[in-house]
């Protein structure tokens, strides 16, 4: 049965499978339009941050990941762990006063120590890290992720960030992703492969020479998917509040398994809520 991480209790409802499924509204802003109105943005910092645990340790990207992992730190996980890239080792960032990037000074604030970037990951190949968060322009049915670019390689589209520390993050912990779930997104086949998941499925990742870490979960706006265990394909394991597979099927580049015990999130608590908007006032990340 599927389980919530932070809890280790199960989801409480169970989605009933219907071959009548609406396509996915135009507008998720808000999510929710009762007394809890959520933003997508805001859907996704609450679930991701609901898959941290306490005494952890997480090193998280700039946008979301460092939002969840903040709020986790907030309401559950006081033991929590925060690495930036930029060297930051047990940050405590300010509420209202959220960096814009893991190399700006304001991730400074009460961490324990700042070291160069080197350091930083050699903690990863040491093996101290458990979590690896960040987001992606694409990915695919193995949890390859791509943020260099969109297209051919020779003439592409689009240029991306690149892998920054992604590539190793990916490579030496259990990752948590958080990205909306548009089909120009969730492809078959990423571009290029930045940061590997399971690469080829079964078991490529270790043939590879990956014998650490793997995808653990993808937080979307429309859901949670995870990995089967042998085929390492990604699949849906629960549906937000309102969501049906069809959406979520409509909204992928692939052909996505649904897991037998297919159940439905938790909507976002106020409590929940009310601290995330202390932290993100101005909706830098949240809007």
């Amino acid at each position: 049965m599927t389980t919530d991480p932070s809890t280790g209790k199960p989801f409480a409802r169970r989605e009933q499978h219907s071959d009548r499924h609406a396509a996915r509204p135009p507008d998720l802003t808000p999510m929710n339009p009762g007394p809890a109105a959520y933003s997508a943005s805001e859907l996704l910092a609450v679930m991701s941050a609901r898959l941290l645990r306490d005494g952890q340790v997480v090193f998280a990207g700039v946008g979301i990941p460092l939002l969840a992992a903040t709020l986790a730190q907030r309401l559950h996980a006081p033991g929590l762990t925060i690495l930036f890239e930029g060297g930051v080792i047990g940050a405590f960032v300010e509420p209202g006063k959220l960096p814009p990037s893991t190399n700006e000074q304001r991730c400074t604030h009460r961490a324990n120590m700042v070291l160069g970037s080197t350091d930083v990951l050699l903690l990863l190949q040491r093996g101290y890290v458990d979590i690896g968060f960040m987001g992606g322009a694409q990915i695919d049915q193995y949890g390859n992720l791509n943020s260099s670019f969109i297209g051919d390689p020779q003439g592409p589209r689009t240029r991306l960030p690149g892998s920054g520390g992604g590539n190793d993050i990916a490579s030496l912990t259990q990752m948590i992703v958080a990205m909306k779930h548009e089909k120009r997104r969730f492809v078959r086949h990423v571009d290029f492969i930045t940061s590997p998941g399971f690469l080829a499925g079964a078991e490529s990742r270790r043939e590879a020479g990956l014998r650490t870490g793997g995808m653990f979960r993808v937080v979307t706006d429309l859901g949670i998917l995870g990995f089967e265990e042998r085929s390492r394909r990604m699949e849906l394991q629960a549906l937000h509040p309102g969501v049906t597979v069809g959406q979520v099927t409509a909204n992928t580049g692939f052909e996505l398994p649904v897991a037998a015990d297919l159940t439905i999130t938790d909507p976002p608590r106020e409590n929940e809520l009310a601290a995330l908007r202390n932290l993100d006032p101005d909706r830098l990340y949240t809007a």
